[in-house]
């Protein structure tokens, strides 16, 4: 046999089998496990499970894992693999960043975060840790009542479950939330929505406030651009509203994909049928991130109309986020037009509230003030 006929063989021969593992690849363990058992979700025949957290219902085999890569079926047991697996926490942030403009604005807030999403975004801000695994990045194991104590020290009113997708570190942010509300901590998020009636109304029993990405309002929207679906989204916004957790919302506007003038009329309409008239409501300006990296940034001009269209359709509180210095960024009495917060970036210049109405006129204000 020929020495280079022999040198191909074993070359294909090596190509194939690592084919092969790849075929079969299980999920690794992640190190340090520190497993904890996830909540909501039904075993299945032959060691399979199904996850009930958020809307897609995973049914998972067994050494499998669900579509967010975080959930993991062991013999039978389905795991989360991002229980106190901190990636993000600090207490340096401004409540107005999460964004928050009706909920104790000028405060820090002690923001934390682990790996993953249920979504899968194409203009993602944060994919650096919200499409990744927890084996796929580093992080500070912090159990909760640790936790909570750096919160405490910190000196901030709130602790902010944010920058990735609260959903997927469900466990953590619960049993967190629970020993926060203990201690006089108030609890806030940033999420995505994508979750569950019966977990998100016991999560609400301990949670003050919400800001929830209405990423667009359309299946067309959310099934191209974040592999999910508006449905469940708009039905957590209306669970929250029920639940009585402050509630604003956030609309990052890609040009070209959400940004048209009918559709940003229905969903303005959507949110005073639903939520009320004074659903604070962010205009987020985009740039180029992630596998949208080629997009322009979103207009100003856009972002504009899309506020003066929300104002029409009745809205009161309007506002245009990642652009600083607009004017946009303020908070207006509804009644007398007044300027009451004035804001520049994340920083408070003067507040006219007073006991949670407009120090000129008198119009109550929606919000949490003090």
């Amino acid at each position: 046999m020929k020495k280079g006929f022999l040198s191909g063989l074993i070359f294909a021969a090596v190509i194939f089998f690592g084919l092969l593992a790849v075929c079969f690849y299980q999920a690794p363990s992640v190190a340090g496990d520190n497993l904890k058992e996830a909540l909501y979700y039904q075993k299945l025949s032959g060691k399979a499970v199904q996850c009930r957290l958020c809307p897609r219902y995973c049914a998972i085999p067994d050494k499998a894992r669900g579509f967010c890569g975080i959930r993991e079926n062991r013999d039978g047991t389905l795991y989360t693999l991002s229980y106190a697996k901190a990636v993000s926490f600090n207490g340096l942030d401004s409540i107005e960043k999460k964004p928050l403009f009706h909920f104790l604005p000028g405060t820090k807030t002690f923001s934390v975060a682990t790996a993953g999403c249920n979504l899968r975004c194409k203009f993602c801000q944060n994919w650096e840790i919200s499409q990744r695994r927890p084996e796929e990045i580093e992080y500070v194991y912090i159990e909760p009542a640790e936790l909570v104590r750096r919160a405490i020290a910190s000196g901030c009113p709130t602790i902010a479950y944010t920058y990735s997708e609260p959903t997927i570190f469900y466990e953590y942010m619960l049993e967190t939330a629970k020993l926060t509300r203990a201690q006089g901590i108030k609890n806030i998020m940033h999420s995505n929505g994508y979750i569950n009636e019966e977990p998100l109304r016991q999560l609400s029993k301990f949670l003050d406030a919400a800001n929830i990405d209405l990423k667009g309002f359309s299946d067309d929207y959310y099934a191209k651009l974040s592999e999910g679906r508006l449905e469940p989204v708009l039905k957590s916004l209306k669970i929250l509203k029920e639940e009585g957790v402050h509630l604003e919302i956030t609309n990052l506007i890609l040009s070209g994909f959400n940004d048209d003038p009918d559709t940003i009329i229905k969903m303005c309409l959507w949110i005073k049928e639903n939520l009320g008239a004074d659903t604070p409501v962010h205009f987020s300006r985009s740039f180029p991130m992630y596998k949208l990296a080629s997009l322009n940034p979103t207009p100003v001009e856009t972002l504009e109309k899309a506020r003066t269209i929300a104002l029409d359709c009745g809205l009161k509180y309007v506002y245009i986020g990642n652009l600083a210095g607009n004017l946009a960024e303020n908070t207006y009495c509804p009644k007398c037009k007044e300027m009451l917060i004035e804001r520049r970036g994340y920083f408070i210049l003067q507040n006219n509230i007073k006991d949670g109405k407009c120090k000129f006129c008198g119009e109550k204000i929606e919000g949490i003030w003090h």
